[in-house]
C-alpha cells in the first residue's frame, strides 16, 4: 500500500500511525513510514502523516521522528488549540535542527470531538502552519453519543461549521470519508451534500472513490461556462465605465463575481480549462 499510494489519483495521501496501527506495532510503523517518505517517490502527491495524539506516549515520538523525514503535512488527531501550539513549537525546533526552512511542514487539524468543533476558530488560529481541517465524522458522532448514518443528517451542523470557519480563515475544509465502499450512488450524493455546504475536499478510504469525488467536486461544464460569461461581461462593463451590470436579465454584483472567479480558478487548477 505504501508503494502504490502515489499512483491512485488522489491529491494527497495519509500515512496513518494512529488508528490503523496496533499498540504493539507503533514503533515499527513509525520507522516504516519514515523510511517510506525517504525512499519512495511521492513527488506527485502531498504526503500527510497522521500521528498519534500528543497526550499519548506515541505522539511526541511520532512528531520527532517523522518531521525529520520532511513530510509535507502532519495530521493532528483530536486537535485542540493546545496540541496545535505544541506541534508548532516542536516542528520549529526540528526544522532548525535539520536545516529546513522554518514553517516548511504544514498542519491539518483533525476535528473529531465536540470541544474541537466548538473551538475550531482557535484551533486554526493557533498556528500559521494550519492549512486545512479534516472532519472526522465517525469519532465525532461517537463523542456526541449519537448514531452515524449514511444520510449524514447528524453531522450537518459540524459540516456547516467546518466549512464556514475554514472559508473565513482561508484554509481547506475536508469532509469525512464515506465508509460504504460499494455504494457509488450514496458516495456521489454524500459528496454533493458536502460540496453544497462549502466543503472543499473529501477524504477517502477506498481508491475507487477518488474518481467519483473528483467528478462531483469539480465545477461542471455549465458552471464553468456561466462563470466565464460573467467574467467576460464584467470586463465589458469596465470598458464602458459601468460599476454594475446585468447578464441574462439578472443583476451581477460583487458576490456573484467572486463566486465566478473562484469557479474559474478551480477549473484552471484542475486542468479542466486553460488560463
Amino acid at each position: 500500500m505504501l508503494q502504490n499510494a502515489a499512483i491512485l489519483g488522489s491529491d494527497s495521501i495519509i500515512l496513518d500511525l494512529e488508528d490503523a496501527v496496533s499498540l504493539t506495532e507503533k514503533d515499527s510503523a513509525r520507522i516504516l513510514v519514515r523510511e517510506a517518505i525517504k525512499t519512495i517517490d511521492y513527488s506527485q502527491v502531498e504526503v500527510v502523516v497522521r500521528v498519534n495524539p500528543l497526550d499519548t506516549e506515541f505522539g511526541v515520538q511520532d512528531v520527532d521522528m517523522i518531521a525529520r523525514a520532511k513530510p509535507d503535512t502532519l495530521l493532528i488527531p483530536k486537535a485542540d488549540e493546545e496540541e496545535i501550539r505544541l506541534v508548532d513549537t516542536m516542528l520549529a525546533r526540528i526544522e532548525e535542527e535539520e536545516g529546513f526552512i522554518v514553517g516548511t511542514i504544514k498542519i491539518i487539524a483533525l476535528i473529531e470531538t465536540a470541544i474541537g468543533l466548538e473551538t475550531i476558530y482557535n484551533v486554526i488560529k493557533a498556528s500559521r502552519r494550519v492549512v486545512g481541517v479534516l472532519l472526522g465524522g465517525e469519532d465525532l458522532t461517537a463523542d456526541l453519543g449519537i448514531k452515524r448514518t449514511k444520510e449524514g443528517e447528524e453531522i450537518f451542523y459540524a459540516r456547516n461549521k467546518v466549512a464556514t470557519v475554514c472559508r473565513a480563515l482561508k484554509v481547506d475544509s475536508i469532509d469525512t470519508p464515506y465508509t460504504d465502499i460499494d455504494d457509488d450512488e450514496g458516495l456521489a450524493k454524500d459528496t454533493a451534500r458536502a460540496k453544497n455546504l462549502g466543503l472543499t475536499g473529501k477524504s477517502v478510504i477506498y481508491p475507487r472513490h477518488i474518481e467519483t469525488i473528483h467528478f462531483v467536486l469539480a465545477p461542471s461544464g455549465a458552471e464553468l461556462s456561466h462563470a466565464l460569461r460573467i467574467l467576460d461581461a464584467m470586463e465589458d462593463a469596465k470598458k464602458e465605465g459601468k460599476g454594475v451590470f446585468s447578464l441574462d436579465g439578472k443583476m451581477i454584483d460583487a458576490p456573484i463575481i467572486n463566486r465566478a472567479t473562484t469557479t474559474v480558478e478551480l477549473g484552471i487548477r484542475l486542468g479542466i480549462i486553460s488560463k
